[in-house]
C-alpha cells in the first residue's frame, strides 16, 4: 500500500484530513509524542481525543500476549479522564493496541487484512514489535464504551480486543443519607 493509499484510507475511516504533520508520511510510521498532536473529527466526537501528558489523571498498564489476549481486557474511567497507557508486548510476534469504535476498529481490521505490511502511528494506536513498550495518552470525553483491539492480521479474529468503560461524571444513583463515600476522591 502507498504512503498515499494509507493516507486516504485514514482519512476516509477519520473523516477528514490526517492532520498537520502527516503530509508525505503516510505509511512511515511516526511519533506524536506525549503530548497528542492532531485530532480527528470521529476520534474526538465518537471515543475521545488525544490527552495531554500534564492532563494525565492515572496510569494504566496494559500487557499484550501471543495467547492473543490484552491484560487487563476491560478498563474502568471516569467520562473526562486523561489516561496514561503504558503497553508492554510481551509475546514474540508484532502486537498493537488501537481504540476505536467496533465500527472503525472492524473497517481497519479488513484494511490491515488486505494489507498487512502498513505501518501506522496515529495518538489513538501503539503498534510494538516483541519485547517493547509504548504508550497511548487518551482523554475519554463522552460516556459509553471504547473498544480497542489488536487490528494485526489474524489477532482481531482470534478475540485480541478489549473495552473501556467509560463511566458518567455525575453519580447515577442519589447517596443514602449518611454514606459519605461519593462525596471524596480516591
Amino acid at each position: 500500500m502507498s504512503a498515499d493509499q494509507c493516507k486516504a484510507m485514514h482519512d476516509k475511516m477519520h473523516g477528514g484530513a490526517s492532520g498537520a504533520g502527516m503530509g508525505g508520511m503516510g505509511a512511515m510510521a511516526h511519533d506524536h509524542g506525549a503530548g497528542g498532536g492532531h485530532q480527528h473529527g470521529s476520534e474526538s466526537s465518537a471515543i475521545g481525543q488525544p490527552g495531554l501528558a500534564k492532563n494525565i489523571s492515572r496510569t494504566v498498564r496494559v500487557s499484550m500476549t501471543d495467547d492473543m489476549k490484552f491484560n487487563p481486557s476491560n478498563i474502568n474511567v471516569k467520562q473526562g479522564e486523561t489516561i496514561h497507557f503504558v503497553v508492554k508486548n510481551l509475546g514474540k510476534t508484532k502486537h498493537e493496541m488501537v481504540l476505536g469504535t467496533d465500527q472503525d476498529l472492524k473497517e481497519h481490521y479488513q484494511q490491515m487484512m488486505k494489507h498487512p505490511e502498513m505501518e501506522h502511528a496515529e495518538p489513538n494506536m501503539i503498534t510494538l514489535a516483541p519485547g517493547k513498550s509504548g504508550e497511548i495518552i487518551w482523554q475519554f470525553t463522552k460516556s459509553g464504551k471504547v473498544q480497542f483491539a489488536c487490528l494485526q492480521p489474524g489477532h482481531y479474529d482470534a478475540g485480541m480486543k478489549g473495552v473501556v468503560s467509560v463511566g458518567g461524571t455525575k453519580t447515577a444513583t442519589p447517596a443514602k443519607q449518611g454514606d459519605s463515600h461519593d462525596s471524596h476522591q480516591h
